[in-house]
């Protein structure tokens, strides 16, 4: 890739290692409020929380949306932080070769300052977009149209880091390549939209 290029990561399941704990989160809060949708976990991974509470949550009383609201933010905060294996060096490799590199993530404000408090990371991305930035969601492009604006590069020439369903999808649709990580799906199940599809960052680098 040239350098006129970018590269633009989602957060989990791509930085760091925290589908699992999220599966089980969410997999407790559809069984505390009987929503009776199989997958739950799944169908909203990628969705920026907002988007969760209107489309799945909005028919409960106000005071119980709050305390989906506390939960979410209380787990947010106690989240047990793992990379990704050897991601840090891969983003270290891309900033070394002065490529430009971004972070697009359905997690809000409230997440990622103490997520870059405990790990200091945020000098490796040129831009951050988070939910705070958007009124769409994943799968709506806007998320990654607003990086590579950001960022002066057209969206043909941006690869998109992405894990989720829903974050495939917004890659795809906002033009750009998407490479996939299996850290959520099976490999099988995403290949058909990705230009490749790796489960880490051990043995990957430029050029790709």
């Amino acid at each position: 890739m040239s350098k006129q290029s970018a590269v633009l990561f989602d957060l989990d399941g791509v930085i760091i290692d925290t589908e699992l704990q999220y599966s089980m989160f969410w997999k407790t809060i559809e069984k505390k409020y009987q929503l009776g949708i199989e997958n739950f976990e799944q169908l909203i991974k990628g969705m920026v929380f907002s988007d969760i509470l209107s489309q799945h949550f909005s028919h409960l009383p106000k005071e119980q949306q709050k305390e989906i609201e506390r939960e979410s933010h209380v787990f947010d905060i106690q989240l047990e932080i793992k990379l990704i294996p050897d991601v840090l060096d891969f983003l270290s490799e891309l900033k070394n070769v002065n490529i430009l590199v971004g972070l697009v993530t359905s997690s809000n404000n409230a997440k990622l300052i103490p997520f870059f408090q405990k790990l200091p990371i945020k000098h490796l991305f040129n831009t951050v977009v988070s939910a705070d930035r958007i009124d769409f969601g994943k799968p709506h492009p806007m998320c990654y149209l607003l990086a590579a604006k950001d960022l002066g590069i057209d969206p043909s020439n941006c690869i998109v880091f992405e894990d989720s369903r829903n974050g495939i999808k917004a890659g795809n649709a906002a033009g750009m390549q998407v490479i996939g990580l299996s850290t959520t799906l099976s490999a099988e199940s995403i290949q058909n939209d990705c230009i490749k599809v790796i489960s880490d960052f051990r043995s990957f680098h430029l050029p790709f």
